[in-house]
């Protein structure tokens, strides 16, 4: 769907966010109409927020196809067996578990239990014992847009940190550790990109952060904002970043920075990537033979993206007082065509101008209801739709549209083939 009339769109806009609702981007996108709030931690996609949380996942999808990603669904529901091989069914290990029971009537071989995935690594290096058997099967790198649900214990960041939430989780399976660095930083090199696209590049940094069991470091990009959870010290000259949780003398010294150089910021984690070495192929028995004849663990390492968190995000930190700004790549729609007045020559040309959008397949709301100027200007703002295009008894005199930009508040006059010139240029 590329155009909407908005007299037509069941979703409304509010003047005021639910009570005991805290964070900036739910604030938002609720009083816009862009989700719902079911309970704490859970949230569901209205139409105008599927629209933009389906863009960032395009762009996401785009990037990771880039670097030979292969997309696939693995299942929500999980037998309990791979996990307990790797240790991560335990609710000592793992307490952000959901977990549920078959009908009495039919059981796993391990029993009746099942879990809601909050994470993928075992069923997917389970799945790659039946595809990788030598050396020539690698590299293999696969991800997917998958709902996951963790128990999450605070959930008071919005969208940022939900009980149920897609993820795009790519896992890459390579034959060795050069292999897997030279991917990882191709990985990186995408996840920027993406950030970028969605208009938080410059406020996004690649962090170094702690690899846990797996490996010294992990890397997590944050995206500097108010509301972050975390803190991180930047160095605005190399473009990276060191978590304060491995912030000490030697961290510094192995990345060759020095303290009076960094400077400290709350931050949003937007994405991290890990490497997982054969902790997971070695459990579950993935292993290849290599050009000598031997059986050798596959290496791995996990990338993960949230689009509902970016999203969040994005609201977070390019929102203004009036409401939420987006980038052009992930805005809901191009152009809100906004009606003033109920003249009949006002209507006629408005209805033209959108004609003519949407015959140019020019993504267009159409703001079309009966209103007063100053409500539908405000519905506007507070929407975030990157260019606001005016017509009126006004703007019919002077035979251009008011057209003005929601980021710079640049207003310019243009006739409809100036305008249609200036966006297919």
């Amino acid at each position: 769907m590329t155009h909407m009339r908005q007299s037509q769109l069941f979703t409304k806009t509010r003047r005021e966010a639910p009570q005991g609702e805290v964070s900036k981007n739910a604030q938002l996108l609720i009083r816009a109409g862009f989700v719902h709030k079911e309970m704490a931690g859970v949230y569901s996609y209205l139409p105008l927020g599927l629209r933009v949380l389906n863009k960032i996942i395009g762009v996401i999808r785009e990037e990771m196809n880039a670097i030979g990603g292969q997309e696939l669904l693995l299942t929500t529901l999980q037998d309990p067996e791979v996990w307990k091989k790797s240790g991560r069914w335990s609710d000592e290990v793992n307490d952000t578990w959901f977990k549920t029971h078959l009908h009495s009537g039919e059981q796993f071989h391990s029993g009746s239990e099942l879990g809601l995935a909050n994470t993928h690594e075992e069923p997917l290096t389970a799945l790659m014992r039946n595809h990788i058997s030598s050396y020539k099967d690698l590299p293999k790198y696969a991800y997917q847009f998958q709902t996951k649900f963790r128990n999450e214990l605070r959930a008071k960041s919005g969208i940022m940190r939900s009980r149920e939430f897609i993820m795009k989780d790519l896992y890459s399976f390579s034959r060795d550790e050069e292999g897997f660095r030279e991917f990882y930083e191709r990985a990186a090199e995408a996840y920027l990109k993406v950030f970028k696209r969605a208009g938080l590049g410059e406020h996004t940094y690649r962090t170094f952060a702690s690899g846990g069991s797996f490996s010294k470091f992990s890397d997590e990009f944050q995206t500097v904002c108010g509301a972050g959870e975390d803190t991180i010290y930047i160095n605005e000259g190399r473009r990276l970043a060191i978590n304060k949780e491995v912030y000490n003398d030697q961290t510094l010294s192995e990345l060759g920075l020095r303290k009076e150089d960094l400077r400290e910021e709350r931050a949003i984690e937007v994405g991290n990537i890990f490497p997982l070495g054969t902790k997971y192929s070695a459990a579950l028995g993935l292993t290849y033979k290599n050009e000598a004849g031997e059986e050798v663990p596959v290496v791995m390492g996990s990338y993960g993206i949230g689009p509902g968190r970016l999203l969040g995000t994005v609201v977070e930190v390019l929102s203004d007082e009036k409401g939420m700004v987006w980038p052009e790549e992930v805005a809901p729609f191009s152009i809100h065509l906004v009606q003033l007045g109920e003249d009949e020559d006002v209507k006629k040309e408005a209805e033209e101008i959108y004609r003519s959008l949407v015959e140019a397949r020019v993504e267009v709301l159409f703001d079309d209801r009966t209103m007063r100027a100053g409500e539908k200007f405000a519905d506007s703002d507070l929407i975030g739709i990157p260019l606001r295009v005016v017509v009126s008894q006004k703007t019919l005199a002077e035979g251009k549209c008011e057209c003005v930009e929601r980021a710079s508040g640049t207003t310019h006059h243009r006739s409809l083939s100036e305008l249609m010139s200036h966006l297919t240029t």
